[in-house]
């Protein structure tokens, strides 16, 4: 497809046919999508880890050639948004254990300046979280439009991080929602535990025990394995524990979660769960997707 005889323009234009619809096609609905450019600011630890965990490859790269494609050859763009043909020299392979060529090339979408002009990135240092193209060493397809990022606009030491906790074989299960929550007091008054049990992608054991004592500050953390630990702790933001959780909870308790028919139990049980939502914080994010 990238036939060394073909002049530019020639070259663009079959980029355009093949490789657009690939785009489109593997984004599917986020193509339809308004899609922010990932540098109009920095992206959130959520941003970076919505990127990086479904990317089979995260490349570091630097943009040498990029030329806009003909908007009836482009495939579906969002308004504002040009989609962009890209000519890269690769830097380095952060993740990912397909080959990849020492020059790289690929379509990506990016956000037209205030006078609807494509903005001049020749030079910048990019990180692009790609999957491979079968038998082509020197192209990528990126997982969604945006997934070509400045590397000024994110934090490449949790990336970085991110990337090992995703590899390692303790990686907490991807959470999916809340199945069972049943609160059990104790015998003295203002104790108590909630065990909250968790739906996993992978049906992997995963549930979060909060436990009340006289006189001390509830504490709750996340068990992944057939027994409670009961010296979890809560997660530390910018972790992929924490993001398992924080973005995947929903913000309060479903009623059809709650094992126990008890007025008073259902409340502390739902009393329970708000403080895990409520210390775990938001799951922030900057792109609109």
């Amino acid at each position: 497809m990238f036939h060394s005889a073909f002049h530019h323009g020639g070259r663009i234009a079959i980029l355009a046919g093949a490789l657009a619809l690939t785009l489109s096609s593997g984004t599917g609905a986020l193509a339809q999508q308004a899609v922010p450019a990932a540098g109009d600011s920095q992206l959130t630890y959520a941003d970076i880890a919505d990127l990086a965990l479904p990317s089979p490859m995260v490349v570091v790269a630097t943009v040498k050639r990029m030329s806009k494609l003909d908007p009836e050859r482009s495939g579906p763009v969002n308004p504002g948004y040009a989609r962009v043909y890209v000519e890269a020299q690769t830097k380095s392979l952060l993740a990912g254990s397909s080959p990849v060529g020492a020059k790289l090339k690929y379509l990506a979408d990016v956000k037209l300046t205030p006078k609807g002009r494509v903005p001049k990135l020749k030079g910048s240092e990019v990180v692009l979280f790609a999957r491979p193209v079968p038998g082509k060493t020197d192209e990528l397809q990126l997982v969604t439009p945006d997934a070509q990022v400045p590397s000024g606009d994110l934090d490449m030491v949790a990336l970085r991080a991110l990337l090992a906790e995703k590899l390692s074989p303790d990686a907490p299960p991807v959470v999916t929602g809340v199945r069972d929550a049943l609160h059990t007091p104790g015998n003295l008054a203002g104790e108590g535990e909630t065990q909250i049990f968790l739906k996993t992608e992978d049906g992997s054991p995963a549930s979060i025990a909060v436990v009340r004592s006289p006189g001390q500050a509830p504490a709750w953390g996340l068990s992944t394995g057939e027994l409670v630990q009961i010296d979890a702790r809560p997660p530390r933001p910018g972790t992929l524990e924490w993001y398992r959780l924080a973005c995947a909870l929903p913000g309060t308790l479903p009623a059809g979660a709650q094992l126990s028919s008890d007025p008073s139990l259902r409340q502390r049980a739902s009393a329970d769960y708000a403080l895990v939502v409520q210390q775990l914080g938001p799951c922030a994010r900057s792109r609109n997707i």
